[in-house]
């Protein structure tokens, strides 16, 4: 069975309806990161006591997610949805192959190392 990787970085605000909206297509797991991140959005200024400071790195969050039984469609079409503002800013999706996992309690390797031990 494919085993497949997706970050999702987008908009701090967006993580509640995302991690809801994963949730209710069957994603069981996934790792989320605070980051920085810069791009089209080129920061912004802002004054603080009186001075004016560029900010260039904006605050966004990382969403991991490894599938292998829910489609990778699916889930790029429900984060799209979720995410997208359509402002700039809103984020990007990376995909990518997974060779293998390991649960390390268990020491279960492949697809069985992700899956909920009680859906196998």
């Amino acid at each position: 069975m494919k085993m497949t990787k997706i970050d999702i970085i987008t908009r701090p605000e967006k993580l509640e309806a995302l991690k809801e909206a994963m949730n209710g297509i069957g994603v069981t797991g996934m790792t989320v990161t605070q980051v920085l991140g810069y791009g089209l959005q080129k920061g912004h200024t802002e004054v603080y006591r009186g001075r004016e400071y560029a900010i260039q790195l904006l605050p966004k969050i990382k969403v991991e997610i490894v599938v292998c039984e829910v489609p990778v469609e699916r889930v790029l079409e429900t984060a799209k949805n979720v995410c997208r503002t359509g402002n700039v800013g809103d984020g990007k999706i990376f995909v990518y192959p997974i060779e293998n996992a390991v649960r390390i309690r268990t020491g279960e390797e492949g697809p069985a190392a992700i899956l909920d031990p009680k859906d196998i």
